[in-house]
C-alpha cells in the first residue's frame, strides 16, 4: 500500500489541486483529520506537481477537518529553481483555511555522506510487545499502523515515575517495504506521545506544528521511531524522532511543540461540548501528548487535532 492509497488523496482536473476526504481511516478516536494524515497530502501534492522529492516541511494547523468532509489542497510551487523547488499548499474545508504546508522539494549530485547520531539501542521489532490501544481507537488511522513498544511504558505501567524523555517504537503499514516522505510524515505525528513517557502519566494535547525532514529513503519493512522530549515548560512541550530503517538507515527526523495537557477529567472517549469550535490561538493538534491519543474533540480553547 503506498501513501496516495493509504490516504485516499485523489486528484482532480486541475493539476495542483488535490481532494483528500476525511474517512475514519485518515481520522483520530475524535473524529477529526488525524495532523500526520494532513501534512502528509500536503507533501504528495507537492512531490506530485513539483516532480520533486521532499527535502523538507511543515505544517502549521489552523482548525480541524471533522470525519465526512472534504480537504482541498491547493498547490503554489513558489520558486522553481535549477535543483530546488520552495512550495506550499493550503488546505481548506468548505473554502476554510484549516492547514498550510510549506518546504522545499528537490536533489543535488554531491559525492559527500554522513550521518553523525545513532540510533537507540533496542530489540529487532518481532522481539517486541505490540503497543496496545484501546478499544474505542479502533477503526480510526491509529488502528491502522501496527505499533511494537521497543523502549518505553504500556499505558497501564505509567505511575506518575518521570523518564529519561526517551521512548522508541517500531511501525509499519502492512504490504509497504519502500518508504515515501508522506509515510514518515504520519510516522512523525507520534512525537508527543513521548510526553506521556517523560512525566510518567497520561496526559493529551494539542499540536502546534508538524515538520519532517528527509534524509534518505530505503526500502524496509518496519521503521524505528525514536523519540526524545527536549523540554517541558510554561505549559508547552518540545520533542523530535530520528525514523531509522531496519538497517540503520536514517530515513529522516521529525520534531513538535505541543501543548501540553495534564490531568484531564474527560475521558479519550468522551466528546466536548457540542458548542465546540476551534479558535485561532491554538492551532490543531496532531499526536496528542499521552501514550493513549486523544480521542476528545477540541472545546473552544483548544483547537482540534492535525487540522
Amino acid at each position: 500500500m503506498d501513501a496516495w492509497t493509504f490516504l485516499g488523496l485523489e486528484p482532480t482536473a486541475d493539476p495542483l489541486v488535490w481532494r483528500l476526504p476525511v474517512t475514519p481511516g485518515v481520522s483520530t478516536p475524535g473524529h477529526f483529520l488525524f495532523g500526520g494524515c494532513g501534512l502528509a497530502a500536503g507533501v504528495a501534492a507537492i512531490e506530485h506537481a513539483s516532480g520533486r522529492p521532499a527535502i523538507w516541511a511543515t505544517a502549521q494547523y489552523l482548525s480541524y477537518a471533522p470525519t465526512g468532509s472534504v480537504v482541498d489542497f491547493a498547490v503554489n510551487l513558489a520558486v522553481v529553481g535549477h535543483q530546488t523547488t520552495q512550495a506550499r499548499v493550503i488546505g481548506r474545508v468548505d473554502g476554510k483555511e484549516i492547514l498550510t504546508v510549506n518546504g522545499a522539494f528537490g536533489r543535488r549530485a554531491l559525492d559527500i555522506a554522513g550521518t553523525w547520531v545513532e540510533p537507540s539501542e533496542v530489540p529487532r521489532p518481532q522481539d517486541c510487545t505490540r503497543r496496545k490501544i484501546p478499544s474505542d481507537f479502533i477503526g480510526s488511522v491509529l488502528e491502522r499502523v501496527e505499533m511494537r513498544l521497543a523502549l518505553g511504558r504500556q499505558f497501564e505501567q505509567l505511575d506518575g515515575t518521570r523518564g529519561d524523555g526517551r521512548c522508541a517504537f517500531w511501525a509499519r503499514l502492512p504490504g509497504q517495504m519502500t518508504p515515501s516522505s508522506a509515510w514518515l510524515s504520519v510516522l512523525g505525528d507520534y512525537v508527543p506521545s513521548g510526553v506521556a513517557q517523560a512525566l510518567g502519566r497520561a496526559s493529551i494535547g494539542n499540536s502546534l506544528d508538524n515538520t519532517i525532514r528527509v534524509v534518505q529513503l530505503v526500502a524496509t519493512e518496519w521503521i524505528l521511531c525514536d523519540v526524545q522530549i527536549l523540554a517541558i515548560a510554561n505549559g508547552f512541550g518540545h520533542g523530535r524522532a530520528h525514523l531509522w530503517s531496519e538497517d540503520g538507515t536514517l530515513l529522516g527526523v521529525a520534531s513538535q511543540s505541543v501543548i501540553v495537557r495534564v490531568g484531564r477529567n474527560r475521558t479519550p472517549s468522551e466528546p466536548a461540548p457540542a458548542s465546540s469550535e476551534p479558535s485561532s490561538s491554538e492551532p490543531s493538534s496532531s499526536e496528542p501528548t499521552s501514550s493513549e491519543p486523544s480521542s476528545s474533540k477540541p472545546t473552544s480553547s483548544e483547537p482540534a487535532e492535525g487540522a
